[in-house]
């Protein structure tokens, strides 16, 4: 594995884990971030959608060029919303 490879890891990891903190400092994050998914999940520009939303009603920022962390976690909570239609 190429160094530059290793460091990208890092640097998602990092930032996943400043999402944790911000979340486990204001747990109603969780909440308002699958409210808005849901809302938006079956729009045309889903992600921009849902990251303007969450960033205008949050602490978490997710900016116009997303991260790769910032892609996991909008990856992660639309499947968090597909499950529950899922399991109705």
């Amino acid at each position: 594995m190429k160094i530059s490879e290793i460091k990208n890891k890092e640097r998602v990891i990092d930032e996943l884990l400043l999402f944790v903190r911000k979340v486990f400092n204001e747990p109603e994050i969780c909440d308002i971030a699958k409210q808005v998914a849901r809302k938006y999940i079956n729009e045309k520009d889903a992600d921009q959608l849902i990251a303007d939303e969450i960033s205008n009603t949050t602490n978490v920022k997710i900016g116009i060029e997303k991260s790769d962390a910032d892609r996991l976690f909008l990856e992660l909570l639309k499947d968090l919303v597909r499950d529950e239609k899922a399991l109705y």
